[in-house]
C-alpha cells in the first residue's frame, strides 16, 4: 500500500462522497479549493426541492467550517489552467464540459498537491502536471 500523503486536494465528488470513503485512502490533511466551494453553493441554488436544498445547505456549511480556508483560484492557478486546457485539447477532448474539474486540478498542481477524485477519467492526460489519485 502506498504511503499516505500528508496533504492533498479533494475534488468536489470526493468531498460529497467523503462519508463513503476509507479515511486511510485519503491524505492526512485533506483540503478543498475555492472552486469546490463554488460548486457546493451552486448545488444549493439548483436544488429542486426544499429537502434537497436543506441537505445541500448543511453539507456546504460543514465544508465551510471544516475546510476553511480553501485553496484559491489565483493568477498562478489561472496560468496552470491554460496549460491543462491545452493538454485536454491535445487529447481531442472538449475542455468546456470539464472547466471546473480543470480549475480544481490547476489549483492542486500549483500547490504541488495530489488530487483525490472518484472520477479519475475526467483528469486523463494531465498526469505530467498533476498527481491524480483515484478513489
Amino acid at each position: 500500500m502506498a504511503e499516505r500523503a500528508e496533504r492533498g486536494v479533494l475534488d468536489t465528488c470526493a468531498y460529497l462522497d467523503l462519508a463513503l470513503l476509507d479515511p486511510e485512502t485519503l491524505p492526512r490533511h485533506p483540503e478543498l479549493t475555492s472552486v469546490t466551494m463554488a460548486e457546493l453553493h451552486q448545488g444549493v441554488a439548483m436544488a429542486k426541492d426544499p429537502v434537497a436544498r436543506a441537505a445541500r445547505t448543511e453539507q456546504t456549511g460543514a465544508a465551510m467550517v471544516d475546510f476553511a480556508p480553501t485553496l484559491p483560484f489565483d493568477n498562478d492557478a489561472a496560468a496552470r489552467y491554460g496549460s491543462l486546457v491545452a493538454l485536454t485539447v491535445g487529447r481531442r477532448r472538449d475542455p468546456r464540459s470539464h472547466r471546473l474539474d480543470l480549475m480544481i486540478a490547476a489549483i492542486a498542481s500549483v500547490h504541488e498537491l495530489p488530487l483525490y477524485t472518484r472520477n479519475a477519467a475526467d483528469f486523463a492526460g494531465l498526469e505530467s502536471m498533476v498527481d491524480v489519485v483515484a478513489l
